[in-house]
């Protein structure tokens, strides 16, 4: 190192020998004694010196480590192949009904392939010409984050596979009881809290910043699914595929069988409930697919299920625990749902401290008292619920629920009342600090005004600022009001100004939505802006208009003219269209043409534009866009991994068009 300064050769060691160490204090011991922000400034200067005085650069300089510098986020990645998630069957009932329909639409009887079902997180990674790109997590079936690094780090997963093939697999990452159990005696023996699951510590290990972290924790993987391939043939069967995969480097679980009849696949089912707990792998069930692809693309998919596979879950955990109290929780429309508040306890895997308890009609059907030591399950990942009462256990002390007449975060007095008509009840007061929040969180939401950077911590942050108080003021905000607040720096108050500003311009259809107008969701604001095309042509309706319409009922008009007739809404709905700009309805302009009259259904992904953009513009060639298929039903349009609605519509004798065949119509 001639030619570089004593002095920087000192500091430059110094730097090493602190990063190091504290590292090691956040990312192992999870104590750390500096902030993120000054960790990062000991990494830029380091980086700064290293880039200024090259001959001082190390091969194990923190700088030059792969993942050893946390990153500040993950990366988003939208999958080329949506991910889907299986429907669940819990008993010999529920896997029967479904061995019947998928028989009902074969029209035979399938060949199922059994896999066990890995508790663990699912991942999806893509390589091109045998070499891995990307790793990406589940997400939320269309984006998921970015954890290559990470991944990494896991041997099992192979970073060159043994033929140059471009292809996306799917599997499951996880920890074995045996590294889980050490792991939790090294967190006893330092008096750290301890891990509740192997499954909770893989998806935790794969989604830390730091890789290092990853590395040590000693995860493995099961790959068992090709979502796509070129450079081979496709096999012709699941079995096939599993065999595929593991001649490519994948480790493959071996514990898959076929089976003619869904005798055998019970059989399977039931044996390995008894012995799941064997392996050093958590196991939560079978997965049980029609094993035939041709058969795989007949079925399809529903909008959010494959139809040709199902989870055939193992007996739901059940436990017992008590009810310490019974509370109420506030909904963005005002209505009040009970909440069991519960002594916290480890089920399925978590702990939980919560179960819905729905409405009072269910509380005196289950004679659920606060008191009451009751058996709890959680399905799948279900909300947890009481299944019973332990009467026998009642001491004399519980005691019977009675929703009150107030509950102070509803506002004003606090007054409730039960509405006419229905088991639930709902705060009289409209606007109090609870069910404002949540409306303002539906508002800003990604099926209505999409205003990213605004979750709920946020809008509670601008709420409690006295920043907004209704829908309104978000478009009022300005840079001065966040500037003050905490986690808002200036790159944050740019892109949260930018989006607020993009979001002035919406549709009808989603400013309707956004109101959150008691039964008016999303599908009947849709039906109400196309009928009205303006705003205030939707203002000024009567309840007789509302209630001519083809799928709105006296419920929904009588909803929406009390919400127009409130002067504070009318105010509100007056100020907000000062705000933002609504985009006009689109209607026909051609009395002629092959969409006009005519009714569609469209199931699967486009390539070329979303379905929302697609039933846009079939609409405005006169259109019309249908939920389901019917022998009614003129046109059925198939883009990538169509659904039910496919089989459906074969079935039925429906024209069904391609993508290709779709654009050709639109001219």
């Amino acid at each position: 190192m001639a030619g570089v300064p004593k002095d920087i050769k000192e500091r430059v060691k110094k730097l090493r020998d602190t990063i190091n160490r504290h590292r090691k204090l956040y990312h192992t011991h999870d104590k750390p004694e500096i902030s993120d922000e000054a960790y990062d400034a000991l990494i830029r200067e380091l980086q700064d010196l290293e880039n200024k005085f090259p001959k001082i650069a190390s091969g194990d300089s923190p700088t030059q480590l792969v993942g050893d510098v946390p990153l500040k986020e993950f990366k988003k990645i939208s999958h080329q192949i949506p991910q889907w998630s299986f429907d669940n069957a819990f008993d010999e009932d529920d896997i029967r009904a479904f061995d019947e329909r998928v028989t009902r639409l074969l029209g035979r009887k399938p060949e199922y392939l059994a896999e066990l079902k890995i508790d663990g997180l699912k991942i999806v990674l893509t390589y091109e010409k045998g070499v891995l790109k990307t790793a990406t997590t589940r997400g939320d079936g269309r984006v998921g984050e970015d954890v290559t690094n990470n991944i990494l780090t896991i041997k099992s997963i192979p970073q060159k596979l043994n033929k140059p093939v471009s292809i996306i697999v799917e599997g499951e990452i996880w920890m074995s009881k045996r590294h889980f159990d050490k792991l939790n005696k090294d967190r006893r023996a330092r008096g750290e809290d301890l891990f509740a699951n192997p499954r909770n510590v893989a998806a935790g290990s794969v989604r830390q910043l730091d890789p290092a972290i990853t590395r040590a924790r000693k995860l493995d993987s099961f790959i068992y699914d090709i979502a796509s391939l070129s450079g081979l043939s496709l096999p012709k069967d699941q079995e096939g595929e599993l065999k595929l995969l593991k001649e490519l480097g994948f480790k493959v679980n071996p514990n898959f069988k076929k089976f003619n009849d869904i005798l055998g696949l019970i059989g399977y089912w039931k044996s390995w409930g008894e012995k799941k707990d064997d392996e050093d792998y958590l196991i939560d069930g079978v997965v049980a697919k029609v094993n035939l692809r041709e058969s795989q693309e007949k079925l399809g998919y529903t909008s959010k299920s494959p139809r040709f596979g199902i989870a055939f879950k193992f007996k739901a955990e059940q436990v017992t625990t008590v009810v310490e109290n019974i509370t109420l929780q506030i909904g963005r429309t005002g209505v009040l749902t009970p909440v069991a508040v519960l002594k916290p306890v480890l089920v399925a895997g978590s702990v939980v401290s919560r179960a819905t308890l729905h409405n009072e009609d269910e509380i005196r059907r289950k004679d659920i008292r606060i008191g009451d030591t009751v058996v709890i399950q959680k399905a799948g990942d279900v909300i947890p619920e009481v299944v019973r009462v332990l009467e026998e256990l009642r001491g004399g002390k519980e005691k019977i629920f009675k929703f009150p007449t107030h509950f102070p975060l509803c506002g004003g007095d606090g007054q409730i009342e039960r509405v006419p008509g229905q088991v639930a009840y709902r705060c009289v007061a409209k606007n109090s600090f609870e069910q404002q929040r949540r409306k303002l969180s539906y508002f800003v939401s990604r099926g209505v005004f999409d205003i990213d950077g605004l979750g709920p911590k946020i809008i509670s942050q601008l709420m409690e600022a006295e920043i907004i108080s209704n829908f309104d003021d978000i478009f009022t905000i300005r840079r001065g009001d966040l500037e003050t607040l905490e986690r808002f720096g200036e790159k944050s108050i740019d892109n949260l100004l930018r989006a607020i500003d993009k979001a002035r311009k919406v549709t009808l259809a989603r400013f309707i939505a956004s109101l959150s107008i008691p039964q008016v969701g999303e599908e009947t604001a849709r039906d109400l802006a196309k009928h009205f095309g303006t705003p205030e042509r939707f203002a000024e309706a009567t309840f007789e208009d509302l209630q001519a319409l083809d799928g709105i009922g006296p419920i929904v008009a009588r909803s929406v003219v009390d919400w127009f007739s409130d002067k504070e809404n009318k105010k509100l709905f007056d100020r907000l269209l000062k705000q933002v700009r609504i985009v006009p309805v689109q209607h026909s302009v051609s009395h002629k043409g092959p969409f006009v009259g005519k009714s569609f259904v469209l199931t699967g992904t486009l390539g070329k534009m979303s379905r929302e953009d697609a039933k846009e513009k079939i609409r405005s060639l006169g259109g019309k866009i249908v939920g389901s298929v019917s022998k009614n039903t003129d046109f059925v349009v198939a883009g990538l991994e169509p659904g039910g609605k496919l089989v459906k519509a074969r079935e039925l004798g429906v024209k069904v068009l391609n993508e290709k065949e779709f654009f050709v119509m639109l001219g």
